[in-house]
């Protein structure tokens, strides 16, 4: 659809509601075809997306993929867990 610049603009709101119910509408200018108006596409947001957008704002850093955890330190005397099992018990 086209229209001119002055009708575009004094019905702006009506065009733009043709617009987001899928709608072109090219704006001329005495005829000539100067620019449009389309609706934009919806991309799809894949988590992938989402973290190349955080790694380009410095926000995050992506690991090489080889995840080491330090081995355990083992410590004498009894494990945490039993330490609150037994004080659980003891409230009873």
């Amino acid at each position: 659809m086209q229209v001119g610049l002055r009708e575009a603009n004094m019905h702006f709101s009506k065009y733009i509601k043709l617009v987001k119910k899928g709608r072109e509408i090219v704006l001329t200018e005495r005829g000539v075809p100067i620019a449009a108006i389309r609706p934009v596409a919806p991309k799809e947001d894949t988590m992938e997306d989402r973290l190349n957008a955080l790694e380009e704002n410095g926000i995050l850093k992506r690991g090489s993929g080889q995840l080491t955890l330090p081995k355990p330190v083992v410590l004498p005397g009894k494990a945490v867990s039993s330490l609150i099992i037994d004080e659980r018990n003891e409230r009873l």
